[in-house]
């Protein structure tokens, strides 16, 4: 038996419906104004083709449903005093959502150009998907949007990030029924076992189901409610139907439903607040039936066009070349009857602009949907006093991630109160070596809780779900509205929220130039259990290639960190906390390793981003044979092991050790704020000497960002290259040629001074690589030489080198 509101019930008397209905016209008329009109906003003359646009763009057939349901939401509003805002899934509604921002307000209080008058609103339609103008989806330059919906399938993870830690505040989440197939959206339904009643605030899932995408039906729109009902009530929710085509119907059911809602919401709210967190509860979410098109055009040129595919975008768009449709549109767009609606100086009626609410409860201006506004700085610990001893470099072996997962612990500690900070991860927290923050916080979790269950809790605040795509829903939905997060991932995986990346990252891009949107914090994500230390999983777990993908965006807001070892890692992680409106990708081992900076060695190293390890070098007060560059640690552990073959065997050669964390600083300064310039380039690499560089991802990004530097010609890049297997740690570098060995071998190659009387040396490299694949076939680990190599002190160097890299 579905779930609906009787039909009988009309909590709008006869004022209040003509009201909303006459408001849901005008949202409607505007919404087609956008699309269609470049003069003559009210129609005030007859309609001519030098009226309408050029070029027509943009989507009606979700429009008219969402202005229908921001009509109603504005009512709820009103009645129970509710900060709410709105996420439109359907992102193509744009005209809908700027509709209505213009109608209560705010967007004229946000563009004074676009005023609310006849001159404002040719403004409106004009720049609709027009050159110079705004975007044609729910973009950042729409007031009350934390969703942009361009790509679908986030809209319901972006809701629930908003209400976690928002105890005050109602989301309400349209979700289209073509996003509804994605797999993103599918898993995003679970949210509801991780939001508590009692400091959450409430999502209103609202799943609008018009039947179609660009020309395809949809798969929920045609199942039964039966189907539907069951489906949704196995998500853990409480689904209420409204649908019809009839407004009048369609306006009391819509109202009495979201009646019996509101009060559901505030009543599992006040159950836990009173009361305490004891079960799950079911939250409600509608399920509205409502034609594609609705209030569009019945037919064009005898086919049918409103419930149908044909209304998905422009239901007519040969104005130009059939004279008809221009009367056609002159009939659509007066039948919602402009002249009821708008004074004579085209202001909005005042009986109907009181149906908005007032000031930052209008949804597009609540200061939730621009986070910036909301933001206060995290109380942080001093990263220092976490600090591995590091008496002198490469002798002691430390865990990078489990030393800053003790710092993340007691950053969690000290904004418990504040409740503006959470650990996001695909059950990978403890993988990741960041179980410490579990001495102060649980995981997130609301349905059943066994005896032996580790760390779960309603109240907890590290956030885990094995679906890569709803963390990083979650943790963009929290950012934007305010707080702060950070994101530990197997660096394979991330790879599955490429494109979720993708939309964050031009979001911020796009809100850098619109001034009433506020900084928000940054993206952090720390990419562990990474392509060198897969042995154990194999081929399928080794991937380092989400750098290269995270480079290809703006230079204004990627960051990408590869620290050596646990204090640098210290530094970095402090360091992106506290950044603003960037995406932060820092690379870390979680396995013991070498250490090789003390705390204020590695400070000044990340503070440069660059720096030449004097301690490791043999140049000092002459010119470099050869410069050896390493990021990553494993890269840096190989090279400073092939510098110690090197060093050994030619004590005359001079090397240059070079460590880069920040690997922005390779790029230009005319490329990236962080670059160097030539000049400093030039005298840590030199202009005419070998540099033999370690790298820990893909090679070509070394020799990409490096390209107009003068000593390219003479740069040579080892790195991942699609080899790998279940294996050795030892043996992956072996496959890749990044090994200590093949490095060695590269500078023998490429110093010319070298001759031939380092061809014994080569020899030796290479029978060390045969005696290594040997070993590993007959003992199924690394040899020992391997296994427990360290750092020999070079002398005077090293003491210089240590106390400041």
């Amino acid at each position: 038996m579905t779930l609906a509101i009787s039909t009988t019930s009309k909590p709008l008397n006869e004022q209040e419906l003509h009201q909303i209905n006459a408001y849901w016209r005008a949202a409607n008329y505007l919404s087609v104004g956008q699309i269609y009109l470049l003069d003559n906003p009210l129609l005030r003359e007859p309609l001519k083709l030098e009226h309408v646009k050029p070029r027509l763009l943009g989507h009606w057939g979700t429009t008219p449903g969402l202005n229908f349901i921001y009509a109603h939401l504005n009512r709820i509003i009103k009645k129970h005093d509710q900060s709410a805002i709105y996420i439109a899934g359907p992102g193509h509604g744009g005209p809908g959502l700027v509709a209505n921002t213009y109608l209560e307000g705010t967007y004229s209080e946000y563009y004074p150009n676009i005023s609310q008058d006849t001159q404002g609103m040719q403004q409106l339609f004009k720049q609709f998907s027009f050159p110079g103008g705004i975007p044609s989806h729910v973009a950042p330059e729409t007031p009350g949007s934390i969703h942009e919906g361009g790509e679908l399938g986030y809209a319901l993870s972006h809701a629930y990030g908003a209400a976690f830690d928002n105890p005050d505040l109602l989301v309400a989440c349209v979700i289209g029924d073509g996003e509804a197939e994605t797999g993103p959206l599918a898993a995003s339904w679970h949210s509801n076992k991780f939001l508590n009643p009692a400091t959450d605030g409430a999502v209103l899932p609202i799943l609008h189901l018009n039947g179609y995408k660009i020309a395809n039906p949809t798969v929920l729109a045609r199942i039964s409610n039966e189907e539907l009902e069951s489906l949704f009530i196995g998500y853990g929710y409480k689904p209420y139907f409204v649908e019809g085509s009839d407004p009048e119907a369609m306006h009391q059911l819509m109202a009495a439903t979201l009646d019996t809602i509101a009060e559901e919401i505030r009543g599992i709210q006040r159950e836990a607040r009173v009361h305490g967190f004891t079960k799950r509860p079911q939250y409600p979410m509608i399920i509205l039936r409502s034609p594609k098109g609705w209030t569009g055009p019945k037919e064009v040129d005898g086919k049918k066009t409103e419930d149908s595919w044909r209304s998905h975008q422009v239901p007519f768009g040969e104005i130009a070349k059939k004279p008809a449709h221009l009367q056609l549109l002159e009939q659509w767009m007066k039948s919602y009857k402009p002249e009821e609606l708008f004074d004579e100086n085209g202001k909005l009626i005042p009986e109907l602009a009181e149906l908005a609410p007032k000031g930052q409860k209008r949804m597009g201006d609540n200061p939730h949907a621009n986070g910036g506004v909301l933001l206060r700085e995290l109380r942080m610990p001093d990263f220092a006093n976490y600090a591995v001893d590091v008496p002198k470099p490469g002798s002691v072996v430390a865990e990078a991630t489990k030393v800053t997962g003790k710092f993340l612990r007691d950053v969690m500690k000290l904004n418990s109160e504040s409740k503006n900070f959470r650990v996001f991860g695909p059950d990978e927290t403890a993988s990741n070596r960041l179980d410490a923050v579990f001495e102060v916080t649980d995981r997130t979790w609301d349905a059943k809780i066994l005896p032996e269950d580790d760390h779960l809790s309603p109240d907890g605040r590290v956030m885990e779900i094995l679906s890569e795509h709803t963390c990083q829903g979650w943790l963009e939905g929290y950012l934007l509205t305010g707080r702060h997060g950070f994101f530990s991932c197997y660096e394979a995986f991330i790879h599955i929220i490429d494109s979720m990346f993708n939309q964050h990252a031009k979001w911020l891009k796009t809100t850098l130039d619109i001034p009433w949107r506020r900084p928000i914090a940054s993206l952090n994500y720390l990419l562990t259990s990474h392509v060198w230390r897969q042995d154990h999983n194999g081929f399928s777990h080794q991937d380092p290639g989400f750098i290269d993908h995270v480079i290809n965006k703006k230079p204004e807001v990627v960051r990408v960190y590869l620290p050596p070892d646990a204090n640098t890692l210290l530094s970095v992680t402090d360091h992106c906390l506290r950044s603003r409106h960037y995406v932060n990708v820092i690379v870390a081992g979680k396995q013991p390793a070498l250490q090789y900076l003390n705390m204020d060695a590695a400070t000044k190293h990340c503070t440069k981003g660059i720096g030449i390890w004097e301690w490791a070098s043999s140049d000092i007060a002459s010119e470099p044979d050869v410069v050896m560059a390493c990021a990553g640690d494993v890269p840096t552990l190989e090279t400073l092991a092939a510098v110690d073959i090197l060093r050994k065997h030619i004590p005359t050669l001079k090397i240059r050790v070079v460590n880069i964390v920040n690997l922005m600083k390779l790029q230009p300064q005319t490329e990236h704020p962080h670059g160097l310039s030539d000049k400093d380039f030039d005298s840590i690499f030199t202009t005419n000497k070998p540099i033999i560089f370690a790298y820990h991802g893909y090679p070509w990004l070394i020799h990409r960002l490096t390209y107009r530097r003068t000593n390219h010609k003479n740069l040579h890049v080892r790195g991942y290259k699609e080899e790998g297997t279940t294996t050795t740690p030892f043996d992956m570098v072996v496959l890749n040629d990044l090994d200590r060995f093949h490095l060695a071998m590269d500078v023998i190659d490429r110093v010319p001074m070298l001759g031939y009387s380092a061809a014994y040396i080569k020899q030796m490299c290479q029978d060390k690589l045969i005696e290594h694949k040997l070993y590993i076939n007959q003992h199924g680990e690394d040899m020992a030489e391997i296994r427990d190599w360290v750092w020999q002190d070079i002398g005077a160097n090293t003491k210089i080198g240590h106390e400041g890299s």
